[in-house]
């Protein structure tokens, strides 16, 4: 199993398919905001970003779940900017003030051949929604340079389900979040009243799309949906609701991780709800709703932070085609 985006380089569908979502550029409505603005010419919408993309960093990660960090790490690229706004942003000085150096299409695709050059697993677009003409382009630009990873589309899950459709057969694993259930929370804690609705959409054409992981036999992912869910405190986070939607609108064999790191960053002190760490309460009363719609396998965090498989029903993928 190589990825996907070499068929789709090799038919000439990736160039076409870049070619449409830069024209997207013009009036842009890359994201469920849809501003509109002519980033062609540097006008900036709620994401702060124009023609070009911004890189906060490109390094090999550890710090993500095993099978995509796996023992060389993940090939990340942080980019700066959000369709989101989160107040408890940990990120927040490249999502929220443009921190990050500009690149070119052909400095971003320099940077993913680096990456694998350096042993990484895979490329990890970090934040990559209001970013994907740009790394379309890039993409292009690198497949002849040798890039033969896979892709990993490491999202907030604010997204157009119309968008994610133009990266089926482009994008080996999605990893998107499923942050909030309801309109009320997402709109106070990340100004996007919407998201519920966008997100479950996106996902469930995730799903269509990578369906349950396969893993090679040392255990890394090659193809498939992983979902975050952060846990948040008061139950804001709504995980009774996203587990349902989960079980009975996907699959219960999806894999799901489970993050209890929330921190209050940014604004969070100005908020009382989430004003604090999360209780070991909290994150057990979340274990437990997964259990509850026998969603097992995963990965959840323990007293250190360190996240620990759960599940049984790992898939191997298939040898590499010659």
């Amino acid at each position: 199993m190589y990825p996907s985006y070499l068929d789709a380089h090799r038919d000439g569908s990736l160039a076409k398919v870049a070619e449409e979502a830069h024209r997207i550029l013009k009036s842009c409505a890359l994201c469920p905001r849809r501003c509109g603005v002519n980033r062609l010419n540097n006008e900036v919408g709620f994401c702060k970003t124009g023609s070009k993309a911004r890189v906060y960093n490109c390094i090999s990660h550890h710090g993500e779940e095993p099978p995509i960090s796996g023992t060389r790490g993940s090939g990340a690229i942080f980019f700066s900017g959000c369709t989101m706004g989160c107040v408890y942003c940990q990120n927040y000085e490249f999502s929220q003030f443009e921190r990050g150096t500009e690149m070119t299409d052909q400095e971003l695709a320099d940077s993913m051949i680096c990456l694998q050059e350096a042993g990484c697993h895979n490329i990890n677009l970090v934040t990559p929604t209001h970013l994907l003409p740009q790394i379309l382009a890039a993409l292009c630009l690198a497949i002849p340079k040798g890039l033969n990873i896979p892709l990993v589309y490491n999202t907030s899950g604010y997204e157009l389900p119309a968008m994610v459709k133009m990266l089926a057969g482009i994008v080996d694993v999605y990893l998107p979040d499923m942050r909030y259930a309801d309109a009320e929370s997402a709109a106070r804690y990340s100004a996007c009243d919407d998201y519920p609705a966008y997100n479950q959409e996106a996902v469930r054409q995730m799903h269509l799309q990578v369906g349950i992981p396969v893993f090679d036999e040392p255990g890394i992912i090659r193809r498939g949906l992983i979902i975050r869910h952060l846990v948040l405190p008061n139950a804001i986070s709504g995980t009774e609701k996203i587990a349902q939607f989960i079980s009975r609108e996907l699959s219960s064999d999806t894999y799901i991780s489970l993050m209890s790191q929330y921190f209050p960053c940014y604004k969070a002190h100005e908020f009382t709800q989430i004003c604090r760490r999360l209780s070991s309460r909290e994150y057990r009363q979340a274990r437990d709703i997964l259990e509850k719609y026998d969603l097992h396998n995963g990965w959840f965090q323990d007293g250190r932070g360190l996240l620990r498989f759960v599940g049984t029903r790992i898939k191997p993928a298939c040898k590499d085609k010659p």
